[in-house]
């Protein structure tokens, strides 16, 4: 294993991987970015040969604008390259090392081999219910070894699964539920938190059935026929016979091979929802052939995987990065990854250091918020905790900071890792920019350079490409990277319209703003849409009001991202109630609890503010740029388009007291 010995070298405000680091990685020569220009399509072409296809593919690449396919005509099942695949030369490696959130429990390790077996019994299980090609399956399970078991078991016989994140409310999952029309829900009874344990089987009940009314039991909201639990914390839980079905009651007769199901390279893979700006959260479609190449390459050489490495992604499996890189990337790669139940900074704010140390952790994979919340409750890293497994540092889900990058830099990497800023979206399904680890360049807050064979350019709202050190809008153009979003499940409209309209159906809009340096680097410097980032996580101001204003008692209300110097961004909410109600804690209460009950925890605002009028234009566009301003005390601009100016002077003086 290469574990870094020196200092990365350093030139102006640049750092360059060491020539040891050069000598082993995957890639380690800029000529690969002048290859792949040349011909990207043949460039994915070659990566996905590495792959095993039951069928190979007539046509690498087709547009048809707003459009665009891979590997047209291929077939391939990801579980054969995830599993299948590695049993040869890997059969009793680890795959899977599991950390439970109670220091007394032990982990669960899984060779890849015992996974396979894992996964097989499963998926026969799924076909027994009922499950089959085509099908959709809500999975709703917190940091477990069965959540990757159940991704890995429906994408083996063709089942389309829809993650729900497990701290999301039971009207959000709800939500997705309905948009799916899922037939089957694997849940859990609980799972541990900060030494709590949370009832999630609850909220799975929950948002199935509608609330009751007037003594009678709720009506069933949902398509869903079978709920699979699986037995985590052993707390009691609600049953409903013919319905609920433990998972170990399901798998323990079943067989340990399940054939798998040939599947189109453009049949759906999965589809993960994320907040758009709008109320409603958007269903983005990933397809088979696609996302198994972007996600097996990127894996490989952005993180430089090699045989012996043990990798940790702290995203969780209900966000686009648990998915990609905590989960399908690996085992694509052949790797040991670990995942990790709790918060990583609980019961003791050097957990995640433990982790590191006791697994010998050699990439470490996290957020800007967790940097911000580890270098906030640690500072000077304890001696103890030499991190020299460590050879890659990663960060992911928002812009990172210049202190954050540094602390990261300095005190978990020792100025001895490569530290990857990656960009990417849900849309996109894999990283798209960064510095690769064997070539660099690494530069504080800066992501890097896009992946070999992306074309991506800054575009002004005129459509023109901007130099160096202008801000503007991050697009990127044909023939576009293959694990991309096909569509918005059932909403091809709003697929069109919030991707392809901006600058016409050839450029796809990432509605990031961003500019590049001299060198061509570029610095993402978040959201240009009403979309914001909650530790990473993308919650859109229209879900968050529609939350909201579901309260009788609200009459209108706005919600705008402030920053926040652990989250990034938290909303902050603006509130005209109804006529003849009274502000108080208790209504503010209220509302904090609507926005728990229908998104979940993580949505929570920093602040609600009463307010009598909000500020809003002649054709009654609230100025959520104005609100903001005001929180933040920045210029607010012009205000000659406001139909009521007064409501600005009455709100800043709200804020002030």
């Amino acid at each position: 294993m290469t574990i870094p010995k020196d200092k990365l070298p350093r030139k102006n405000n640049l750092y360059f991987p060491t020539t040891d680091f050069k000598k082993k990685a995957w890639l380690k020569n800029t000529n690969i970015y002048k290859e792949a220009k040349k011909n990207p399509i043949r460039f994915w072409g070659k990566a996905a040969k590495e792959l095993f296809w039951s069928r190979k593919w007539e046509k690498t690449f087709s547009h048809n604008p707003p459009y665009f396919h891979w590997f047209s005509g291929g077939k391939i099942n990801i579980t054969e390259n995830a599993l299948d695949r590695n049993l040869k030369e890997r059969k009793n490696k680890v795959a899977l090392i599991w950390e439970p959130e109670p220091f007394e429990e032990k982990e669960r390790i899984f060779t890849y081999y015992q996974l396979f077996r894992e996964v097989n019994r499963f998926a026969n299980a799924l076909k027994k219910l009922g499950v089959k090609k085509g099908d959709r399956v809500g999975i709703y399970l917190p940091m477990i070894p069965e959540i990757i078991i159940s991704m890995l078991a429906c994408a083996r016989i063709g089942a389309i699964h829809a993650v729900v994140f497990s701290a999301f409310s039971s009207q959000a999952l709800k939500v997705r539920l309905q948009d799916t029309q899922a037939k089957v829900l694997i849940t859990a009874d609980g799972y541990f938190r900060r030494g709590k344990v949370i009832n999630l089987k609850q909220n799975a009940d929950a948002a199935l059935m509608g609330e009751p009314r007037h003594g009678r039991e709720g009506i069933k909201e949902t398509k869903v026929e079978k709920i699979i639990v699986v037995k985590r914390a052993d707390n009691e839980v609600a049953w409903q016979e013919n319905r609920d079905y433990w998972w170990n009651d399901l798998v323990k007769n079943e067989k340990n091979w399940c054939k798998p199901v040939e599947m189109e390279s453009e049949d759906i893979q999965f589809i993960l929802y994320t907040s758009g700006s709008t109320g409603k959260p958007k269903g983005i479609v990933h397809v088979c052939g696609g996302y198994t190449v972007q996600a097996y390459l990127t894996t490989k050489w952005i993180f430089d995987l090699k045989e012996d490495d043990i990798f940790w992604s702290t995203a969780d499996i209900g966000w686009i990065t648990g998915h990609t890189y905590s989960c399908y990337g690996p085992l694509l790669n052949g790797a040991t990854f670990l995942i990790f139940e709790g918060s990583p900074d609980w019961p003791t704010p050097d957990r995640w250091c433990q982790i590191i140390e006791k697994y010998g952790v050699t990439i470490f994979y996290t957020a800007p918020t967790a940097i911000r919340m580890f270098a906030k409750q640690l500072g000077k890293i304890e001696k103890k905790f030499k991190f020299d497994t460590l050879r890659i540092i990663a960060s992911v889900g928002e812009p990172i900071d210049e202190s954050a990058w540094q602390w990261y830099f300095q005190e978990v990497g020792k100025e001895k890792c490569p530290l990857l800023d990656t960009w990417w979206q849900t849309e996109t399904g894999g990283i798209l920019i960064t510095s690769l680890p064997g070539i660099g360049p690494f530069k504080a807050v800066f992501a890097g350079l896009p992946f070999p064979a992306l074309k991506v350019d800054i575009l002004d709202d005129t459509k023109r490409s901007l130099s160096a050190g202008r801000q503007g809008n991050l697009v990127i153009l044909p023939p576009f990277a293959p694990g991309m979003l096909r569509g918005i499940y059932k909403n091809q409209e709003k697929y069109v319209e919030t991707y392809w309209s901006q600058y016409g159906n050839k450029i796809y809009f990432t509605s990031d703003g961003a500019f590049k340096d001299k060198k061509g680097l570029i610095r993402i410097v978040g959201r240009v849409d009403d979309v914001i980032k909650v530790a990473g996580h993308r919650i859109s101001t229209g879900e968050l009001e529609n939350a909201i204003s579901r309260d009788k008692k609200v009459s209108e209300c706005a919600v705008v991202g402030i920053p926040d110097e652990i989250k990034g961004e938290v909303p902050l909410t603006f509130v005209v109630l109804a006529t003849g109600l009274k502000a108080g804690e208790e209504m503010k209460k209220e509302i904090i609890e609507d926005v728990r009950r229908e998104i979940g925890p993580i949505a929570l605002p920093k602040k609600v503010y009463f307010v009598k009028d909000l500020p809003k234009t002649r054709s009654a566009k609230i100025m959520r740029r104005i609100l903001k301003r005001l929180w933040t005390k920045e210029e607010l601009g012009d205000l000659s388009t406001l139909a009521n100016p007064e409501s600005v002077e009455d709100i800043k003086k709200i804020i002030q007291t």
